[in-house]
């Protein structure tokens, strides 16, 4: 590693560090020159202009455990602080688990909660919590974006092109993710036809980069989907499962962990944690650690800015 590699991961480090200091507060992201640079800021606190949309994840609708017996009122929550905005996103994207254990009744309470958001459109992808039992197909009952059976689709939105996968297939509890062969020769006629110059978001539920092997928190084939994104200039992958925010970039990709609407998970590797579970805080502290994200583009610019907002703010 040379010496400019050694700052910018010290400039990480200390960037994350500050964020344990601001709860309750947003914090703003920047993309300069490929560093995330942090500042705290209101959640009015966006650049102005361009793409403007937010990120929810991990719901876990039917969830009822002592980490939070009220999984659907911090949804409400959420919804409530995303119809506050000053302005409504042109549309929400969920980054998976949206149910807690795939049954029908989930499902259909999300569609009809989705309804209460102030948006054009809501984009769902599945977590490994939506593939229980009979895979992805209870999930695409209600939320087969594209009609065409699959879990995974593209759209074109404000000079943005976006790609939501699916990387819980086969899912196993402590083995890595995979998106499979299929998938990647889909992503691959995708990116074809688009321009170098456009600024890509990818939508996947586990990450796509390993933050402990042990837990299965990574993707063991997403070097190859790395591979088709190389060559575009912005790549910014957005994802939920770990129920947390940490941030790593690689070049033109940064990658962006989420928090979850549902219940905090242990940090990668925690002392004493064999299986990551849900954790349970006092109850004042809980909404801290819960929270949706805002993000917007703006064209031209080469700018990406987020801003993670606890829901108890």
């Amino acid at each position: 590693m040379d010496d400019r590699e050694t700052l910018q991961d010290d400039g990480r480090r200390r960037a994350l560090g500050c964020l344990a200091g601001w709860a309750g507060a947003a914090v703003v992201w920047t993309m300069s020159g490929g560093v995330p640079v942090a500042r705290a800021a209101g959640a009015s606190g966006m650049p102005g202009g361009g793409l403007f949309f937010v990120q929810i994840s991990d719901t876990h609708l039917g969830f009822h455990r002592a980490a939070n017996p009220d999984v659907a009122g911090s949804f409400r929550r959420a919804i409530a602080d995303i119809n506050a905005l000053p302005a409504p996103p042109a549309f929400v994207v969920h980054t998976g688990d949206v149910s807690h254990l795939s049954k029908p009744e989930e499902f259909d309470l999300a569609r009809q909660m989705f309804k209460d958001i102030k948006t054009e459109r809501v984009h769902t992808i599945p977590g490994e919590h939506d593939a229980i039992d009979d895979g992805v197909s209870g999930y695409l009952k209600f939320f087969d974006h594209e009609g065409k059976g699959k879990a995974w689709y593209s759209f074109d939105q404000g000079g943005v092109h976006f790609i939501a996968l699916n990387n819980v297939l086969n899912f196993a509890m402590g083995k890595l993710a995979a998106l499979g062969e299929e998938q990647l020769a889909w992503a691959k006629r995708d990116l074809a036809g688009v321009a170098h110059s456009t600024p890509i978001v990818v939508l996947a539920h586990i990450p796509l980069w390993t933050l402990y092997e042990q837990w299965g928190w990574g993707t063991a084939d997403a070097d190859q989907l790395m591979a088709l994104l190389r060559p575009f200039g912005s790549v910014t992958v957005l994802n939920g499962h770990i129920h947390q925010i940490l941030q790593k970039v690689e070049g033109h990709v940064a990658f962006h962990t989420a928090r979850s609407l549902a219940y905090p998970l242990p940090t990668p590797g925690q002392a004493g944690v064999g299986e990551p579970g849900p954790v349970t805080v006092p109850a004042g502290e809980l909404g801290k650690l819960l929270g949706i994200r805002q993000l917007n583009i703006v064209p031209g610019s080469g700018e990406l800015a987020l801003v993670d907002t606890p829901l108890d703010h």
